[in-house]
């Protein structure tokens, strides 16, 4: 709380009776300051709503200052983003807004943004799609990343996204004999991509996530970027609709 807040609440308490010098809280005698604080308690007391409102406006400030702060960051980085050569692209590569994920296979949350994303290429279908493999739950989520960008590498965008949405909706342990069932089942040379998984191109595409991710301060997933707004955490589809109208609108 800062000294120019203590007159304005004083006088919202009602607290008159104290002179003009008793608002210098270096000149405060101690029955003066515990006048004053005895009123401000009693004010707070009677009047809670106040608290709660200056916790909305410190939660708005906050917010907006974290929103500026972001996309400063997004535009520091935006090459990496937004044209980084080893991504997948999908949706309208032409599109007028550019949505992009960063993502884990092993994450639920990522899983229940799936369709949510895909519902949002459909509907709207002037949405230029950006993947980013960001694998940090663990081993399986490693070794999945690296088989998805083996078959991006190898086989392409078609191969690439029928092997991201099999691997979102994969219920067992990702191991080698159960990667080697998808791309079976996909009719994808298992024995490629399976050589391909521990190449340098597959690892500095992971190596690249990564680090763009520590620098943009994603520490979770799904993380977004839409355009120049970070949005991080899982949003339902009206709510990426409600940001790309704005975007739009600016």
């Amino acid at each position: 709380m800062t000294r120019a807040f203590f007159p304005a609440l004083a006088l919202a308490a009602g607290l008159t009776a104290l002179p003009a010098q008793a608002f210098d809280l270096d000149n405060m005698t101690d029955q003066e300051r515990a006048a004053f604080q005895g009123e401000i308690r009693t004010y707070l007391l009677e009047n809670p709503e106040v608290i709660m409102e200056a916790v909305a406006v410190l939660e708005e400030r906050q917010a907006n200052q974290q929103a500026q702060a972001d996309e400063a960051l997004v535009k520091d980085h935006a090459e990496a983003l937004f044209n980084d050569g080893g991504s997948f692209v999908g949706g309208n590569p032409e599109g007028d807004i550019t949505l992009v994920e960063f993502m884990d296979y092993r994450c639920g949350y990522c899983r229940r943004a799936a369709p949510e994303v895909a519902d949002l290429l459909e509907f709207d279908g002037n949405i230029r799609l950006i993947i980013k493999e960001f694998p940090i739950l663990g081993e399986q989520s490693v070794l999945a990343s690296r088989f998805a960008v083996a078959v991006l590498q190898t086989q392409g965008d078609a191969a690439y996204m029928n092997v991201h949405d099999t691997l979102m909706a994969f219920g067992g342990d990702i191991t080698e004999p159960a990667l080697r069932r998808i791309a079976g089942d996909l009719d994808l040379p298992a024995d490629e991509i399976i050589a391909h998984m521990d190449s340098s191109d597959v690892a500095s595409v992971i190596d690249a996530n990564h680090d763009l991710g520590r620098r943009l301060g994603i520490s979770g997933t799904p993380s977004f970027v839409m355009e120049d707004q970070m949005l991080r955490g899982y949003l339902p589809l009206d709510e990426m609709q409600r940001v790309a109208a704005e975007l739009r609108a600016e």
